[in-house]
């Protein structure tokens, strides 16, 4: 993450009702923009290539999420949990606020948007997850992979087995600088997979949001295994934005796109 001396970054924290310390980053000017990061990755890593891109509009306030940062690493939590953290940062935002979420915390976020509803100007959600996006199956396989501390063997059987990746396009990976940050998550990431199957979603819940809603999905992604359409269905000011060619991690794959998609509609 690379932000110029003007925007540059600083590390908070507060402490929520619960007692819970959740730390973020703050930087950039403008209104207030709220990130939310999703799983394998942290409040930086996730935005790492938009964060320039994002501070030339906005104050972000990137929240760290249990286990990342400085936020308390907890065990057993709820995705309530992490709503009512992100909540608790908004409430502490002087003014309306921009609240976007990638992933499993496009979940988050949007469970913590009825929660300050009038606080929230817009509102981004990318792909967040159903309940039952991870099967038994597949949960199984990645416990067996936890229980032996092998975080490698866990990260490669999520990607190919929910992300689809073909054996080669994980090599292609593996050869980057963004796996080892992957694999570092992952332990963080396992209390996610944990919550989601314990969460109940009904879209009906959403029918009172009336801000305007961005809801962001790659041509490329398990549509079914997404709230997206069900969100679409019940959201009174939203609109599905789709990334053309791209999959379920176009933050990192496609990172001028998705900025340009967010900024564009976050300040139109």
């Amino acid at each position: 993450m690379t932000v110029t001396d003007r925007e540059r970054i600083v590390t908070r924290d507060l402490v929520t009702p619960q007692g819970v310390t959740i730390s973020y980053d703050r930087f950039g000017t403008g209104p207030p923009l709220v990130l939310v990061h999703g799983s394998f990755c942290d409040h930086r890593t996730n935005w790492q290539f938009e964060a320039p891109d994002f501070a030339r509009h906005f104050t972000v306030y990137a929240v760290a999420r249990r286990g990342r940062g400085e936020t308390d690493a907890t065990e057993g939590h709820s995705v309530a949990d992490e709503a009512g953290d992100v909540a608790a940062l908004i409430e502490a935002i002087v003014g309306p606020v921009h609240l976007l979420g990638h992933s499993y915390g496009a979940l988050v976020a949007q469970e913590a948007a009825p929660l300050v509803r009038q606080r929230i100007a817009k509102l981004v959600l990318y792909e967040p997850p159903l309940p039952e996006a991870v099967s038994m199956k597949d949960m199984a396989t990645l416990e067996a992979c936890a229980n032996a501390g092998d975080w490698e063997g866990f990260t490669s059987a999520f990607l190919q087995d929910e992300l689809s990746l073909s054996d080669s396009e994980l090599a292609e990976l593996r050869a980057t600088p963004l796996w080892p940050q992957f694999v570092a998550e992952a332990p963080a990431t396992r209390h996610d997979l944990l919550a989601l199957p314990r969460h109940s979603f009904d879209p009906v819940r959403f029918s009172g949001l009336e801000m305007p809603v961005m809801l962001q999905i790659g041509t490329e992604s398990r549509r079914e295994t997404y709230a997206t359409d069900a969100l679409a269905a019940v959201l009174p000011g939203a609109r599905i934005v789709e990334l053309p060619g791209e999959g379920h991690d176009a933050v990192l794959t496609a990172p001028d796109l998705y900025a340009r998609q967010v900024i564009d509609f976050l300040r139109g």
